[in-house]
């Protein structure tokens, strides 16, 4: 497990996933877990790591990272120094670069401040609360009626009613809209997936943690290839806010994976490897 240390003293932990017969140059993919939370649910990422060796960051605060001596420190924002310290670390002049859910957040302000040492970047089921993308009530809506053959449907579409209209409900009710398959290996990857430290997450987003229009208007000129790849029954993500998203790359590809939700390499491993393998594969330029 490599380690290393943050600008700010803090000493942080990344895991490393590789089939020893995996191709692709040899240099590991940079992984960010979905905002504060232990990147342990990441996995190998349903087989991508016989393709590509992954490197997984806790960020501080998670896993096997250190708790920071500066709370305010867990703002998005600033670990973006966090990530630039991995690649220094490595002796990489640039990565790959690998975010899921709201660590696509902070991938986006590290492409934004360092878009020289960014080789690929590729979004999965992207956060878009750094770029200013608005995911509307209407979209997450729309991709939970899309649900309404499910035998868990009822239950959770009240419950998520309940969350939108700002009347209580249950977070964890809605929890199948998540998974393009609500079974028992879904119940037990979505507990494993829930943040654990709650300090970071309220940081993660607080105030100052994003500055959308400069941030626009820096992804405007960045000339690597990003891939935002969705679930069709993304309701953290859906395809309508990811395609706002990838309107913002000059070089994007949009894949909306058909049957998948928040986690696609859980729901058909097979689909997204095939298209994230073959992304990174890829030649820049």
């Amino acid at each position: 497990m490599p380690t290393f240390t943050a600008p700010d003293g803090t000493r942080l932990a990344a895991h490393l996933s590789w089939d020893g017969d995996a191709d692709g140059d040899g240099e590991p993919v940079v992984c960010l877990p979905g905002g504060p939370a232990d990147s342990a649910y990441l996995g190998d990422l349903g087989g991508l790591a016989a393709h590509r060796a992954l490197l997984r960051l806790d960020l501080r605060g998670t896993g096997a990272s250190a708790l920071p001596e500066d709370p305010a420190s867990y703002r998005c924002d600033r670990l973006v120094d966090d990530v630039e310290a991995l690649r220094t670390h490595l002796g990489l002049s640039g990565i790959d670069l690998l975010a899921h859910s709201g660590g696509a957040n902070l991938a986006v302000q590290y492409a934004a401040r360092y878009p020289e040492r960014v080789r690929r970047l590729a979004l999965i089921g992207p956060g878009t609360r750094a770029a200013g993308v608005e995911v509307t009530g209407e979209a997450r809506r729309a991709v939970a009626l899309s649900r309404a053959h499910e035998p868990w449907f009822p239950e959770a579409f009240a419950a998520f009613e309940a969350v939108a209209a700002g009347t209580g409900g249950d977070w964890e009710a809605v929890a199948p809209f998540f998974w393009g398959r609500w079974d028992e290996t879904a119940r037990k990857l979505h507990a494993e997936s829930r943040p654990r430290n709650q300090e970071a997450v309220r940081g993660y987003g607080s105030d100052g943690a994003f500055d959308p229009d400069a941030t626009r208007a820096a992804l405007a000129s960045l000339t690597a290839p990003v891939l935002l790849l969705t679930g069709e029954y993304d309701l953290n993500s859906p395809p309508a806010s990811t395609a706002g998203l990838a309107a913002l790359f000059p070089d994007a590809t949009l894949v909306v994976q058909p049957g998948a939700g928040h986690y696609p390499w859980h729901d058909d491993a097979d689909r997204f490897v095939a298209a994230t393998a073959a992304f990174l594969a890829a030649r820049p330029g």
